[in-house]
């Protein structure tokens, strides 16, 4: 018994180094420039090695991505732990995941390709499964807070799942997440403060669910940048300390990996 468990604790251990090592070349080389061959090398293990774990190149960026997901878990869940109001964690949670962005912009791309149905469908169904799996504990999180704010009566339920009344600034997220990528097309549209102008909507959808307390005015930028920064320095402080920068509201395009 102890044998089988040294074998597959050295598996384990062997797993992580291919996905440290491909995360490396990403950050490096970008997504196209990932070779199997030359992971391997740089673990000093044979390419076939590398294929008795991953059967595709597919799947081995799915498993980085899957990894990933426990990074951002940690932004979220700070924002989950914080003594604020619903309302507030809620916003706070449109905050983590842009912050996050920004200080893990190889992630985002990353996760943008994994998610095309090319690459999609290409992987094999025990990575999927793997990577759906990870993103579960943010959902939780933010279904959790939803459901407070139910409870608590500062939101109505508008008898849907609570974790529903947060689609819309996941998919704001997201989206604009991705047109910030997408260099020179927010410029092209004179559109220069991509990260205040979602925070503004995410405020002003919060405000259309009449999610107490309510924004006075969702398009404040003073009141919109102090509120930032409250949570920047209150939840995110040492992280934005050790990465060298909070969440840049005038970015158009993302910091370098």
């Amino acid at each position: 018994m102890k044998r089988r468990d040294d074998r597959e604790q050295a598996l384990a251990e062997r797993e992580r180094l291919f996905i440290e090592a491909t995360r490396r070349q990403i950050c490096k080389q970008g997504l196209l420039g990932v070779q199997m061959a030359a992971i391997a090398r740089s673990c000093n293990f044979a390419t076939g090695t590398l294929y008795h774990h991953f059967a595709s190149k597919e799947d081995l960026l799915m498993a980085v991505c899957s990894e990933l997901c426990d990074t951002r878990r940690l932004y979220f869940q700070r924002i989950y732990d914080w003594q604020a109001s619903t309302r507030r964690k809620m916003f706070g949670f449109a905050v983590a995941h842009a912050l996050f962005t920004q200080h893990h912009p190889e992630y985002f791309r990353l996760e943008q390709y994994v998610m095309t149905e090319v690459v999609w469908q290409a992987t094999s169904e025990h990575r999927r499964q793997q990577f759906l799996q990870a993103m579960q504990p943010v959902g939780r999180m933010v279904e959790s807070v939803a459901q407070a704010g139910i409870d608590q009566g500062d939101v109505k339920s508008l008898h849907i799942p609570p974790l529903a009344l947060a689609v819309g600034q996941w998919t704001m997220s997201t989206g604009m997440n991705t047109l910030i990528h997408a260099e020179g097309l927010l410029a092209l549209y004179d559109l220069h403060d991509p990260y205040r102008l979602l925070l503004q909507n995410i405020q002003l959808q919060l405000n259309a669910l009449e999610w107490a307390p309510l924004t006075a005015d969702p398009f404040d930028k003073d009141a919109l940048d102090q509120e930032v920064r409250l949570i920047c320095n209150e939840v995110f402080g040492d992280l934005c300390q050790e990465k060298g920068s909070c969440l840049d509201m005038g970015c158009c395009h993302p910091t370098s990996a």
